[in-house]
C-alpha cells in the first residue's frame, strides 16, 4: 500500500500543460499577502505520492531565488509557498521538470474530489477477476493435466489482463511517471513484484509448465487495493473537521449596490467594503460589521458555545456564524480567502504538516526505501539462485520481498497521528498553527502566564470613575479613544462628557501610555512614573515601581484611575492541572505587586514577576531557557509577542491582537484556560502514540524482511502482511479520537476579583 492518489498520475500524463500554465499576474491574483512584499501562493498537486516526493518538491522550490518557504501536505495533496518581491518564481516550469503536474488551488475542485469512487472500482474489478482466477485454479490444483491445465491457464491470463490494465494502472502509471522524471516512489516495487508475478505465469503457460501465479498476482493487486481503500477512508475520517469547516462558508450573499439594487454574488467575488444582506437562516460570508438591523448569531464556530449572541449595529460578525433570527445588513471587511474561517482551515491544514523530530527522521528512512528494496530483493533472488538453482524459486522469494517491505507505514507514523491529534484539539476549541507545535508542547516542564488578557479577561471596568472631575474624565477619555488598551477602553466609555478640543497630535509609548498635545499643552494618561514626570529617558529599564494609571498635564497629575478585571473563567482549575502534570507556572505582568499578589493568590501561582516592561519578559523566558527549561508561553497582548517568540511554544487566546495570534503556535478560541492543559495532554497522548507507530513500522520491517528472504513467504501473503502494517499504524492513531477530557467551558465567570492599579502593557 502507498499513500498515492490513485488516478491522479493516469489522469494527468500524457497532457501538455505547458500552454496551459497560469501567468505572473493569475499567480499574484490567487496568492495571499502576507504583509510587505511576502506572499504565499497554494497549488494543487495530485501527482504527490510519498516521503520522497515531498523531499524532492520542497528541496527543488526552496532553492528557487525569492522563495522564503515551501511546504507539501500529504494529506490535502497542496504545496503552500512563501515567495518575496514583485517577481513571482518559477515554481509551475520547477514542479513541471520534477514530473509534477500542478494548478492554483480551486476549493470547488477539491471538494470534488473522487478518490474514494475510483478505489472501489478498481477493487470491484480486481476482486470479481481474482475470484473467477481462484475458481479456475481450483482445478489446476485438483488434478487437471495436460491440455486442460493449460487451458485453464491462458483463461486465467486472459480475466488477468484487463484486471492488472485498469486496476494495476493506479499504479503503473505512478511507477513510469516517476521513473521518466528520474525518481523513485513507493509504487516502483509495487509494480516490479505485480509484473514479474505475471510474467512468471505467463512464462509457465507458453512452457506447458505445472504451476501458473495468475491468482496470485491479481489478489495481491486485490489485497493491496483494499488496504489502500480502508487507508483512504481512515485518513479521510480523521481530516473530517476541515471538510466540516469548508463546508460551513457561504457560497454566496445578496450585495447592495451603490443604486440599493440587490445583486447576488459567489463569495469569491464579495471584496470588503461591500455592503451584504444577509437573512435569518443563512450563513455569514466572510467577516464584516453589522450597519442595519439586529438579530442572535450561533457562534459555536468561533468560541465553542452553544448560547447564541445578540448582535446590533457596530457589532463584528465572522464568516461561517449562523444568523438564526432576523434580517442584518453588513459591510464585509474582509475578502474570503482572509476570513476568519479561513484562517482556520489554513490552521487545520499546516498542523497536519508540521516537519517534527520523528517526521524528519521518517521522511529521510522512507526516502532511502526504494533502493534498499530493489537492493534486498536482489540479494535473495542472487542468494537463492545459488542455493538452489532454481530461478522460478528465486524469483518468487525476490517478488515476496519486493512486495512485503512496506515503508507506508514509517511514512503514516507521524502525519496521521498529528491530523487526528489536530482534529480533536479543534474539537476542544484549540487551534494548532504547525504540527512540529505538538511535539514541543509535550516537552515542556514550565508554564508562564501573562496576566492581563489572559489570566483575566482583559475587559477592566473604572471603578473610581464618580471621584474624578467631569472635566478631566473627559479629557483622559478622547485621549484614550486613540489607543486599543484595555484600560484605555475602560476610560473610553466615558467620552462626550468633555468640550476639549481635538488633540493636535497624538501618540502612544508601548507599555507606558498616550501622549497628546491640545493648544499647546501636553497631556499624558499612562503610568505614573512616566506621566509625571518633567521629561522621559526612554524607560530603557526592564522593570520599574509604580503607582496606578494617571492624566496629567505637563507632568502634573491631575486624575488618577483604578480598575477592575474578572479573571478567565477555570483559570485556577487549569493552573491546578498544569502543576498536576508536574510544570511549574509563573506569572509575568507589568502590573503592581500588590495586583500580581491579589491574582496570583487567588489562582494559587507561587512565582510572578511584576512591573515589566515587554523586554523584561523575554528576559526571564530567555534565562529560564538557559536554565535548562522549556518554557510555554500564554499571553494575549501586542506586547506580548517578543516574548511569545522566545518561547519554546506559545499560546494567545482568539480575542488577542492579530500579531499576537500570528506570533503564536497555539490559538484557543474559548474563554476558560482549560484549553491549555487539555492541548498538553493530548500532545502528550500524540507523542506516545507517534513513538509506538514509529516502533511498529521499524519492527514490521526488521521482522517481515527477513522472513520473506528466507523464503517462508508468499507475493500474496506478503501483499496482506503489507496492507495489515499500514492499517495498524493508522488504526493505532485513530486511538486519540476515543481520548477524552473534561472539555473547557465557555461562560460562567469565577466571583473573584482583581484589583488593577496601573497601565498594564501584557495585555
Amino acid at each position: 500500500m502507498s499513500c498515492c492518489a490513485p488516478g491522479a498520475e493516469m489522469a494527468l500524463d500524457g497532457v501538455d500543460t505547458a500552454s496551459a500554465l497560469p501567468s505572473s499576474a493569475e499567480i499574484k491574483l490567487a496568492s495571499r499577502s502576507l504583509g510587505g512584499d511576502t506572499h504565499q501562493t497554494d497549488l494543487s498537486l495530485p501527482t504527490v505520492h510519498c516521503a520522497a516526493c515531498i523531499h524532492a518538491i520542497e528541496t527543488a522550490l526552496r532553492e528557487l531565488e525569492g522563495i522564503e518557504s515551501a511546504r507539501v501536505n500529504l494529506s490535502t495533496k497542496r504545496v503552500s509557498v512563501r515567495w518575496q518581491g514583485d517577481q513571482v518564481p518559477p515554481i509551475f516550469a520547477t514542479l513541471g521538470r520534477l514530473g509534477y503536474q500542478a494548478h492554483l488551488f480551486d476549493p470547488e475542485i477539491a471538494n470534488g474530489d473522487k478518490t474514494l469512487s475510483e478505489l472501489i472500482r478498481a477493487v470491484a474489478i480486481s476482486g470479481f477477476a481474482a475470484g473467477n482466477i481462484m475458481l479456475l485454479s481450483v482445478s489446476v490444483w485438483s488434478g487437471a493435466e495436460g491440455a486442460t491445465r493449460d487451458l485453464f491457464h491462458w483463461v486465467s491470463a486472459l480475466i488477468a489482463i484487463p484486471a492488472l490494465a485498469f486496476a494495476g494502472g493506479l499504479y503503473f502509471c505512478s511507477a513510469w511517471n516517476a521513473l521518466r522524471h528520474g525518481r523513485m516512489n513507493m509504487d516502483v516495487p509495487i509494480t516490479v513484484g505485480i509484473s514479474l508475478a505475471y510474467a512468471m505465469s505467463l512464462y509457465e503457460t507458453i512452457t506447458h509448465g505445472e504451476h501458473a501465479y495468475f491468482d496470485a498476482s491479481v489478489s495481491l493487486l486485490f489485497f493491496l487495493l483494499i488496504g489502500r481503500t480502508l487507508d483512504h477512508v481512515m485518513r479521510e475520517r480523521a481530516r473530517t473537521a476541515v471538510n466540516g469547516l469548508s463546508r460551513l462558508a457561504g457560497r454566496g450573499a445578496i450585495v447592495l449596490r451603490a443604486d440599493r439594487i440587490r445583486q447576488y454574488l459567489p463569495v469569491g467575488q464579495i471584496e470588503p467594503g461591500m455592503e451584504l444582506v444577509i437573512a435569518a437562516g443563512e450563513r455569514v460570508p466572510v467577516d464584516g460589521d453589522i450597519l442595519n438591523g439586529s438579530s442572535d448569531i450561533d457562534c459555536s464556530l468561533v468560541s465553542g458555545e452553544s448560547t447564541p449572541r445578540p448582535v446590533a449595529p457596530g457589532s463584528d460578525i465572522q464568516a461561517g456564524t449562523l444568523n438564526l433570527t432576523g434580517p442584518l445588513t453588513m459591510r464585509a471587511t474582509a475578502a474570503a480567502k482572509d476570513s476568519f474561517l479561513a484562517e482556520m482551515v489554513r490552521l487545520m491544514e499546516a498542523a497536519e504538516g508540521g516537519r517534527s523530530q520523528y517526521r524528519r527522521i521518517a521522511d529521510r528512512v522512507s526516502a532511502l526505501y526504494a533502493p534498499m528494496v530493489h537492493l534486498a530483493a536482489l540479494m535473495a533472488f542472487l542468494g537463492w539462485m545459488i542455493a538452489s538453482g532454481d530461478w522460478h524459486l528465486a524469483g518468487t522469494i525476490a517478488i515476496a520481498v519486493l512486495i512485503i517491505t512496506c515503508p507506508c507505514a514509517l511514512g503514516l507514523a507521524v502525519p496521521i497521528v498529528q491530523v487526528v491529534a489536530a482534529r480533536r484539539l479543534f474539537d476542544a476549541g484549540v487551534m494548532v498553527k504547525d504540527g512540529s507545535a505538538m511535539e514541543r508542547l509535550a516537552a515542556i516542564d514550565t508554564a508562564v502566564f501573562d496576566k492581563t488578557g489572559t489570566l483575566t479577561l482583559g475587559s477592566p471596568r473604572l471603578v473610581n470613575a464618580q471621584s474624578i472631575d467631569p472635566a478631566m474624565l473627559g479629557i483622559a477619555a478622547d485621549i484614550a479613544r486613540h489607543s486599543r488598551h484595555p484600560y484605555a477602553t475602560a476610560i473610553a466609555v466615558f467620552s462626550g462628557s468633555s468640550c476639549q478640543p481635538r488633540p493636535a497630535s497624538i501618540s502612544e509609548h508601548p507599555g507606558f501610555g498616550i501622549e497628546a498635545i491640545m493648544e499647546g499643552t501636553i497631556w499624558r494618561l499612562g503610568r505614573r512614573e512616566w506621566a509625571g514626570r518633567k521629561a522621559w529617558s526612554g524607560g530603557e529599564g526592564k522593570s520599574c515601581g509604580h503607582d496606578g494609571t494617571v492624566l496629567s498635564r505637563n507632568s502634573m497629575i491631575v486624575a488618577s484611575f483604578e480598575f477592575e478585571d474578572a479573571v478567565r473563567a477555570d483559570a485556577e482549575a487549569a493552573v491546578k492541572e498544569l502543576q498536576d502534570a508536574s510544570l511549574s507556572i509563573e506569572m509575568l505582568s507589568g502590573d503592581t505587586v500588590q495586583a500580581c499578589r491579589e491574582v496570583a493568590k487567588s489562582l494559587g501561582i507561587g512565582n510572578f514577576v511584576p512591573s515589566l516592561l515587554p523586554c523584561g519578559k523575554v528576559d526571564r523566558i530567555e534565562a529560564l531557557t538557559r536554565a535548562g527549561h522549556k518554557v510555554l508561553m500564554v499571553g494575549d497582548g501586542l506586547n506580548d509577542t517578543p516574548a511569545l517568540g522566545a518561547a519554546h511554544v506559545s499560546m494567545a487566546p482568539a480575542s488577542a491582537a492579530d500579531v499576537g495570534r500570528n506570533a503564536a503556535d497555539f490559538v484557543f478560541l474559548r474563554e476558560s484556560l482549560l484549553a491549555v492543559p487539555l492541548a498538553l495532554d493530548i500532545s502528550r497522548q500524540a507523542g506516545r502514540l507517534i513513538r509506538q507507530n514509529v516502533a511498529i513500522a521499524i519492527l514490521y520491517n526488521v521482522f517481515a524482511v527477513p522472513i520473506a528472504m528466507s523464503g517462508y513467504v508468499t507475493p500474496l501473503i506478503a501483499a496482506i502482511a503489507m496492507s495489515a502494517s499500514s492499517l495498524i499504524v493508522v488504526g493505532n492513531a485513530m486511538r486519540l479520537q476515543a481520548f477524552t477530557k473534561r472539555a473547557a467551558p465557555g461562560n460562567g465567570l469565577p466571583d473573584r476579583r482583581a484589583r488593577l492599579d496601573v497601565w498594564d502593557q501584557s495585555r
